[in-house]
């Protein structure tokens, strides 16, 4: 039998049967997640959100959320909204109460994530998270961190 005639064993097709349906899971808690959170901040007259994380070394943290109306900056109510939280392996997400500030932390990690496991690994990455009420977007600027190194040698 050959390697492009070989069937996978059922144990993996379990797992990215479970992976795709997670995966769908994690799609409609972000949509959700991102309708209430922009209803909460446009009810609080907030504009834009900008979140900066920082990782290195197999540490990472977001380093700072601020928070505009207009161009002047704003502080974040204390609002609490509900958000919703998909777990690996069920088949329902949990919900969870949570700042508004909390839920914007939320979904920047899981952005993060989603888009680049492992951000906070050795040389790391930083960047930031633009929040645009008015759009209703996430965008997100991401710069990775590499070291590199040249040698030669020479005899003569």
């Amino acid at each position: 039998m050959t390697d492009e005639h070989r069937e996978l064993p059922q144990a993996a097709i379990d797992i990215l049967t479970e992976s795709r349906a997670f995966g769908e899971l994690c799609k409609t808690a972000r949509e959700a997640n991102k309708a209430v959170l922009f209803d909460a901040l446009a009810a609080a007259g907030i504009t834009k959100v900008v979140v900066h994380f920082d990782g290195y070394g197999d540490s990472g943290q977001i380093e700072d959320i601020t928070a505009f109306a207009g161009e002047a900056d704003a502080a974040i109510p204390p609002t609490g909204i509900e958000i919703i939280r998909p777990q690996w392996g069920a088949s329902e997400p949990d919900r969870d109460s949570c700042s508004l500030s909390d839920a914007i932390e939320a979904l920047s990690y899981d952005a993060l994530e989603e888009t680049h496991a492992g951000w906070e690994n050795n040389e790391g990455a930083y960047g930031d998270f633009t929040f645009d009420v008015a759009e209703r977007t996430i965008t997100l600027d991401y710069n990775e961190r590499y070291e590199t190194s040249e040698y030669t040698q020479h005899i003569f």
